[in-house]
């Protein structure tokens, strides 16, 4: 088998009811698909990112931008969230898991780096930061190693524990060890997510303030 690699799953798709091609749209000239990425390249220990999408043909644009950005594209069932992660985890030996979602442009990478030293350095088998969320909507961050995954995509046998990621773990507690990681001071009124259109030209807002520096 081969070696374990600490890895970063964005997901990501061009379909999204709310604000159709949300993840193609462009913030200072580039694709927001492209900050996440960029973003996530600034952690330090994170040794591969994969980008991981459906296998509807409107998603092929996505293996092109991974493939344009050397990272690893993965497709896989539209529904089943949880399998097309388990299944890229299988593929490319990750463990941990460190999974990000595409509606995040401004993801914080030290943040991110925080989190998982905490958890490579404990003996936790999910760590995050949304149960109860203390930072700003938008900075979310999971953790889980590939036997967390693994065991989860066994055990949910409901729809909604297969369309996202990780309820079956947050319903099962007695299953996992799990660990909130927490800020100093709840900012979780705070909306850095991208799911409407205003919530898209607060991103472009802020992106144009901080031009051209991209890792505020």
């Amino acid at each position: 088998m081969s070696e374990k690699k600490i890895t970063v799953m964005i997901q990501a798709r061009t379909g999204s009811s709310r604000l159709p091609g949300k993840v193609l749209s462009r913030i200072e000239n580039k694709n927001m698909i492209w900050h996440v990425i960029n973003r996530t390249k600034k952690i330090k220990s994170v040794q591969q990112i994969a980008l991981i999408t459906t296998d509807k043909k409107s998603d092929q644009i996505l293996l092109d931008i991974a493939k344009e950005e050397d990272i690893i594209g993965f497709t896989g069932d539209e529904k089943n969230v949880l399998n097309r992660h388990y299944q890229c985890a299988l593929k490319i030996t990750a463990d941990p898991i460190i999974r990000i979602t595409s509606d995040c442009p401004v993801v914080d990478f030290s943040l991110v780096e925080d989190m998982l030293q905490f958890f490579l350095t404990h003996n936790y088998d999910y760590v995050s930061n949304i149960h109860p969320p203390t930072y700003p909507d938008g900075l979310d961050i999971e953790i889980f190693s590939f036997q967390t995954l693994e065991k989860t995509s066994f055990g949910a046998k409901l729809k909604s524990e297969k369309e996202h990621v990780t309820p079956y773990i947050h319903k099962h507690p007695e299953l996992f060890n799990i660990f909130n990681f927490e800020n100093n001071e709840d900012l979780s009124h705070i909306r850095l997510t991208v799911d409407e259109k205003e919530d898209l030209e607060l991103i472009q807002n802020l992106y144009s303030i901080f031009s051209p520096k991209d890792d505020f």
